[in-house]
């Protein structure tokens, strides 16, 4: 019988990787559904080529071209409120890749549809994980991380409980700015910053690479999804990104987990987890295996790590804060509005602010008092900017 899957974002990266996988493999998958934002022209090809009988697409623009279309017997929708329409069982395996705080929501609403759930989302994870484990719970969904460093705890820990976990290493490349001086940071164009030597990504997480946001979100959400304590926790600079997580345990075992600069892997993995399916990948690399070159992170030039000092170990809305303050600073400097060296300046000065610290005492609400939140943020970033 072919497992019925949906992928929520099927028009980035992660998306398109994962129906390259598919592709390959047709007859095992029937796509019952495929999400996009605007890119409607894409998503239809997408939808032709995998027989879709369901799309969604956000953007009204995109949705009222896309319903222009001699589209045949596919059905189109513009929100995530059709779920109930499209799902009359639980499917097999919802792939969640729709990028910023706007995949929360779906996240969320189509924990119930699905036996399995990959995340890639980072902000719904950091944001709403108080909110995907109660419904995980609740409907008895799996979840698995698709991040290539948490999926690599994730594979770590088979065989063995988090309460054995002593500490874990992730690993950051350094990114696209690893050997610029940080003097340097101030002259930093958008053409630089979203240059990474390892990954192909999209603008918004190469940014986050550069400053190394990107690393500190990924503490944050191994923080929460793998239950631990902000001092089992640390990141290690290896520029090869050929190893993606080290776990040492308790019992005095450390397992090192590596593979390929592919997302393809841990992508494949979530798919087929409990099968025995074969991926192409290089052969061990020996030459990166006498070289790992591991390094602290100099927080002098990579000063974002250092907030991860300010959080608490409770969940709370400061984690939010900071997800939705470093998106908006970040398009800021996409739009050419701020200088590179001014996101994490700024960033940190909104820390700062008494009203903002005391979000750290405040537990996450509801998706609605999650989202609201971007308001406070804009007015908080508007006022700091004049």
């Amino acid at each position: 019988m072919k497992k019925k899957i949906a992928i929520l974002g099927s028009t980035g990266s992660i998306g398109k990787t994962l129906i390259e996988i598919i592709k390959k493999d047709k007859k095992e998958f029937d796509i019952i559904l495929l999400t996009a934002d605007k890119n409607y022209t894409d998503l239809y090809k997408q939808a032709k080529i995998l027989n879709v009988k369901n799309l969604i697409i956000t953007n009204k623009e995109s949705f009222n071209k896309l319903k222009k279309k001699k589209i045949g017997k596919i059905n189109i929708f513009n929100n995530f409120d059709s779920f109930n329409n499209i799902f009359k069982k639980k499917i097999d395996y919802v792939m969640s890749s729709i990028s910023g705080i706007s995949g929360l929501i779906p996240t969320i609403k189509i924990i119930k549809h699905t036996k399995k759930i990959a995340i890639a989302n980072k902000e719904a994870i950091i944001c709403g994980w108080h909110l995907i484990k109660k419904d995980l719970k609740r409907f008895n969904t799996e979840f698995v991380p698709v991040d290539s460093e948490h999926f690599s705890i994730f594979y770590a820990l088979q065989g063995n409980k988090i309460s054995n976990i002593d500490k874990i290493y992730l690993t950051a490349s350094g990114g696209p700015l690893n050997n610029i001086p940080k003097k340097s940071f101030k002259n930093v164009k958008i053409s630089e910053a979203i240059k990474h030597p390892n990954w192909k990504m999209g603008k918004k997480i190469s940014i986050d690479s550069a400053t190394l946001m990107n690393k500190v979100f990924e503490i944050i959400e191994a923080k929460k999804i793998f239950n631990l304590k902000y001092h089992q926790l640390d990141i290690l600079v290896h520029p090869t990104s050929y190893i993606h997580a080290i776990t040492k345990f308790k019992d005095g075992m450390i397992k090192i987990i590596a593979h390929d600069t592919n997302m393809k892997i841990p992508i494949f993995n979530s798919l087929y987890s409990k099968q025995i399916k074969s991926i192409k990948t290089d052969q061990i690399n020996i030459k990166k295996l006498n070289f790992l070159n591991f390094k602290k992170v100099d927080t002098k030039k990579f000063s974002s790590v250092k907030i991860i000092k300010r959080l608490p170990n409770k969940d709370s809305l400061l984690e939010t804060f900071i997800v939705l303050a470093n998106d908006q600073l970040v398009n800021l400097f996409l739009l050419k509005k701020l200088k590179f060296i001014d996101i994490i300046y700024l960033l940190q000065k909104l820390i700062n602010m008494k009203e903002v610290m005391s979000l750290s005492k405040k537990k996450p609400g509801d998706i609605s008092s999650i989202v609201s939140l971007n308001k406070f943020v804009s007015k908080k970033i508007n006022k700091i900017i004049n």
